[in-house]
């Protein structure tokens, strides 16, 4: 990859990078200083002679890592508190939950669900990505993510309908 494209891609990735680290960490300057160490390291790792095939799905890859680092070092704020900070997930291009229902309640049943499915329903339906690059970044099946997502979704219904 040539510098140019590198800087291509830091212009059409890093906001979504950034949203991504502040949605999963809840803390602004955290989610700063891990989406730059996420082009940090890309760039490291291409300037070290790695190929990357998908530049957008390596990205996420990369930043999946550092939060997962970072959740070993310090706990992670709730989702709750995050949704009382005003943090507004809309996404106009797709059928989001926070088009279903209010923020407030999103956090509380995405608070609820485990680990694997808030992960899958935040990359889905927050970060706008396909199973495919779900899959991709979290080193599982397509096929996997699509039933997680589902399951996920289900589970989320029931919670609401118990509330």
């Amino acid at each position: 990859m040539e510098p140019e494209e590198f800087l291509r891609a830091y212009d059409k990735y890093a906001d979504a990078i950034f949203r991504h680290c502040y949605f999963r960490l809840s803390d602004r300057e955290l989610a700063q200083d891990t989406a730059q160490e996420t082009f940090t390291r890309t760039w490291k790792y291409i300037a070290d002679g790695g190929d990357v095939k998908n530049i957008r799905a390596f990205l996420y890859r990369v930043a999946h890592n550092l939060i997962i680092d970072e959740w070993k070092r310090k706990k992670a704020v709730s989702l709750e508190e995050l949704a009382e900070k005003g943090f507004d997930p809309k996404d106009d291009n797709n059928v989001d939950l926070a088009n279903v229902f209010d923020a407030r309640e999103a956090a509380k049943v995405l608070e609820l669900l485990d680990k694997p499915y808030r992960e899958v329903v935040v990359m889905r339906y927050i970060d706008d990505m396909s199973p495919k690059e779900i899959a991709r970044i979290l080193g599982e099946t397509e096929n996997t993510i699509s039933v997680r997502i589902h399951r996920a979704l289900k589970k989320a219904k029931e919670l609401l309908n118990h509330e």
